[in-house]
């Protein structure tokens, strides 16, 4: 809360933006160049100095002002990191196979400890990481393969654990790659961002956005849902029904939460523009996605800018944009 309010603040002061030129947006909605030159940001987060950081799938960590064309470097030496989360000077990195923990001190992050390690990875990795209402961090930790049984029961789950490193337990199990989660502000609860299986075809399965459930199973590999029937197919006794279907193959990554609906952003395909390559809008209450934002080249990360306005990183692009109410600055 303390890092938004900073933010806002910060914002509030900054320049002028320039419009961001193809990006289609809804009627009433601007879009505008919050910040570019970005190396494949993966994730965003705001500090506690009122600026926006970022991974980059090199090993970065970077930092942007408003307007920022070169981002300031906070800390290099990351294996791909996919997740950043802050409590007050701290700093929590997703990493393959690590989270880390660093300390904000002046313009750099230091004195880098892995507070979980040895975490298993191969096909996917060690994804986003948000701060719960509890005060523990959860971390999604994705399948090292397609579709097969996982030896290692850390694998296909969403982890949490506390702060210093202890505790450390599988919330949910059965989630393929778990990339995205999101508090959601008013009730506390974790949503989920799943990317399916990839051996069914090119229309099934969908992607999806589920409620995080204590001890719940989410069905892969067995289980999965359908874009075609909109329910779940498979060996699928004890499944949790998912909130959303998204589209098949769309990669459903970073999502957040702005003016009450869940926003998701669909990387899409390497090769194809048939699936995503867009943000979506999601009712958290009935599940319900509509398209929101088009144009991107691979829209990965997600963030508010403390205001009214969503912040998207466009991993193709090393650009962040900011879509807001027209006539709001």
């Amino acid at each position: 809360m303390l890092a938004a309010l900073v933010a806002a603040a910060t914002l509030a002061a900054g320049p002028a933006l320039a419009p961001a030129p193809g990006l289609d947006v809804p009627a009433g909605w601007r879009a505008e160049v919050f910040a570019t030159g970005l190396r494949h940001p993966t994730s965003l987060a705001w500090g506690p100095d009122g600026l926006l950081y970022a991974t980059e799938d090199g090993g970065r960590v970077v930092a942007a002002g408003r307007g920022s064309a070169s981002p300031r470097v906070a800390a290099t030496g990351f294996t791909t990191p996919l997740g950043l989360a802050w409590s007050g000077r701290t700093a929590f990195v997703s990493a393959r196979g690590t989270l880390w923990r660093v300390r904000l001190v002046g313009k750099r992050l230091v004195g880098r400890r892995a507070i979980l390690s040895r975490l298993p990875y191969g096909r996917h990795q060690q994804d986003n990481v948000v701060v719960g209402r509890d005060g523990r961090l959860y971390l999604g930790s994705g399948s090292t393969c397609d579709a097969c049984t996982e030896r290692d029961r850390r694998s296909a789950t969403v982890l949490s654990l506390r702060p210093d490193g202890t505790g450390l337990r599988v919330e949910a199990r059965g989630l393929r790659n778990p990339y995205g989660l999101a508090v959601e502000p008013r009730t506390g609860r974790i949503f989920v961002s799943v990317n399916n299986r990839d051996d069914l075809g090119t229309s099934e399965p969908a992607e999806a956005v589920v409620v995080l459930r204590r001890n719940a199973s989410y069905g892969w590999p067995g289980c999965w849902p359908s874009w075609a029937s909109r329910r779940l197919e498979g060996s699928c006794a004890g499944v949790e029904q998912p909130l959303a279907y998204l589209e098949p193959h769309s990669s459903a990554n970073g999502m957040t939460f702005l003016g009450g609906r869940l926003y998701v952003a669909e990387w899409g395909q390497y090769y194809s523009e048939r699936w995503g390559r867009k943000v979506v809008s999601v009712d958290p209450r009935t599940g319900v996605a509509t398209p929101f934002a088009d144009g991107f080249e691979h829209p990965l990360a997600l963030a508010t800018d403390g205001r009214d306005a969503l912040l998207v990183a466009d991993w193709g692009r090393g650009v962040i944009y900011r879509i807001g109410r027209a006539g709001a600055r």
